[in-house]
């Protein structure tokens, strides 16, 4: 039952004419990720400049800008994180975005990220998401910046295709 409403979830989360697929990920689920998971945000890091600085390379190279919000707290924010370890998840997101991890504390750190993309009330959730397109600045996943949040519930499949989704 829960997987038939993830899978609904994510179908009216796709956008209409994506036409990159995602890649095919050997890791059936998150136990056959390596432990232990990645604590991948940096708490001491500038993040202003960290994203200043990753959206000028995706400008330069024609990719995506994809900022990771969250903690090193959180599992599904570590499953994430695994997950785009594993080496066809990280070709694919080296291909297509630049990634960059900010780390949010509790909820209350380097929120200026999010609120420069509108988002000024409290995320509904981390992993929180934010595909931009570095041309423009313009946030591409209004309103699904948080379908992550419940990462633990997808599979390692299932958030490749979340990534796949936003690659035209």
């Amino acid at each position: 039952m829960r997987k038939l409403a993830l899978l609904a979830a994510l179908a009216f989360a796709l956008p209409a004419g994506a036409a990159v697929p995602a890649p095919h990920v050997h890791a059936r689920t998150f136990n056959d990720l390596a432990q232990p998971l990645p604590l991948p945000y940096d708490e001491g890091a500038d993040a202003q400049t960290a994203v200043a600085r990753a959206r000028a390379r995706a400008k330069a190279a024609h990719k995506l800008l994809l900022i990771d919000l969250g903690g090193n707290w959180c599992l599904d924010c570590r499953i994430l994180a695994g997950t785009v370890d594993l080496p066809e998840v990280k070709a694919f997101v080296r291909r297509h975005y630049e990634l960059v991890t900010v780390d949010i504390g509790r909820f209350d750190k380097n929120l200026d990220v999010p609120a420069h993309y509108g988002i000024t009330q409290r995320l509904a959730g981390v992993p929180a998401l934010l595909v931009v397109d570095p041309r423009t600045d313009k946030l591409l996943d209004a309103g699904h910046v948080s379908a992550l949040e419940d990462a633990r519930s997808m599979t390692p499949q299932a958030l490749a295709d979340w990534l796949a989704q936003w690659v035209h």
